[in-house]
């Protein structure tokens, strides 16, 4: 097996935190399939993101968590990653076995009614006892899938994750029209959810996935819900150390600006191609977010006109948050012909913004 082919999609399934499934997540969707098909009322819902088992193949494990299994799989000749839930595997309580039952259910719940150019694609597959699970070792046979598992399939993405791409790129750095590019996928895809009134809540480089023209894509939906009328129905820490808003990791009620305050730890992270916090405890980070206003370093030779979206971004206090929308203008209106990026688009030479200043 490719040793990268694990980290390609880590991304899938891979949240840091699961809730368990809400009602207003179901009744919205419900709301918005039967809007769907009132032209086609004789066609059952799960027909339209149900897709034929026998058309699937499994060819090699890449990755597996708590939540699941992933496969490298090819359906009907495309490439995609599915993967695959057992909850009466009988190695989990019961309260387990329901708690994956239920973040299955919002996943999927979730995804299957999403559209969008930087949004995962994604399937649902009934019927997969006969599905053959290849094997460990190339010596044994192929067995089949336990009866109640279920599968999600997800495209392909070859160019793995938003977090493995950066990282592969932390000393070069990247020109500033593919920072600008990378930020906008990220900012209309995010937009285009809140739109939908969905809330992702774990947004960050390891849940961003890359593929053709280095499109990047949201993945990851296990702890997305529906935006709360009543933002007192939402609260509680939900989301990634680093990422989370202060109103989240406060425990106070929280909206979809907690996703804008993530996108800007982000957009920090595409720009510098480097982690926040790295000489941070989880503790120290926990306490300094929200009671010190701690903030990842923003470069010098980084352009007002990004360092302005960062900050606007994590501003503590979230209605001084800018919405999606309002982001993807302001980063459509950057102008990158004359470069900013840490690094200019001829030259491969590492920026030295984060030197420490010389004395005299």
């Amino acid at each position: 097996m490719d040793p990268n082919t694990s980290e390609e999609l880590k991304g899938l399934g891979n949240s840091s935190s699961k809730s368990l499934s809400d009602k207003s997540l179901e009744k919205h969707l419900s709301k918005v399939w039967s809007r769907n098909l009132e032209t086609q009322s004789s066609q059952k819902p799960r027909e339209v993101w149900e897709i034929d088992p026998t058309k699937l193949e499994l060819r090699y494990l890449v990755a597996q968590g708590t939540y699941g299994i992933v496969y490298r799989s090819t359906y009907d000749g495309r490439d995609v990653a599915v993967k695959v839930l057992d909850w009466e595997d009988g190695t989990k309580t019961a309260a387990e076995a329901a708690e994956i039952r239920a973040s299955f259910k919002q996943e999927v719940s979730v995804w299957h009614k999403l559209n969008h150019p930087n949004v995962t694609i994604h399937w649902r597959v009934n019927g997969v006892s006969q599905l053959k699970v290849p094997p460990k070792n190339p010596s044994e046979g192929h067995t089949n899938l336990p009866p109640r598992a279920c599968c999600v399939v997800v495209e392909f993405l070859s160019g793995g994750t938003l977090k493995s791409y950066l990282f592969k790129n932390r000393k070069k750095k990247l020109p500033f029209k593919v920072v600008i590019q990378l930020a906008l996928d990220l900012a209309r895809g995010l937009s285009y959810l809140h739109a939908q009134r969905i809330v992702h809540r774990d947004v960050k480089a390891e849940n961003m996935l890359i593929g053709a023209q280095r499109t990047l894509k949201i993945a990851d939906f296990g702890v997305a819900r529906v935006e709360a009328n009543n933002p007192s129905d939402m609260t509680g820490e939900t989301g990634t150390l680093g990422y989370m808003a202060p109103e989240v990791l406060d425990g106070k009620p929280y909206n979809r600006k907690c996703d804008v305050y993530s996108f800007g730890v982000c957009l920090w992270e595409i720009y510098c191609c480097d982690l926040p916090y790295n000489d941070y405890s989880f503790a120290d980070i926990m306490s300094a977010v929200v009671r010190q206003n701690l903030r990842p370093e923003i470069p010098r030779c980084c352009p007002s006109s990004l360092a302005s979206i960062m900050k606007r971004c994590w501003d503590a206090n979230p209605d001084r948050r800018p919405e999606m929308d309002e982001v993807v203008r302001l980063l459509e209106a950057i102008d990158t012909s004359k470069g900013g990026g840490m690094i200019p688009e001829d030259q491969s030479a590492r920026c030295f913004c984060f030197a420490p200043t010389r004395g005299p």
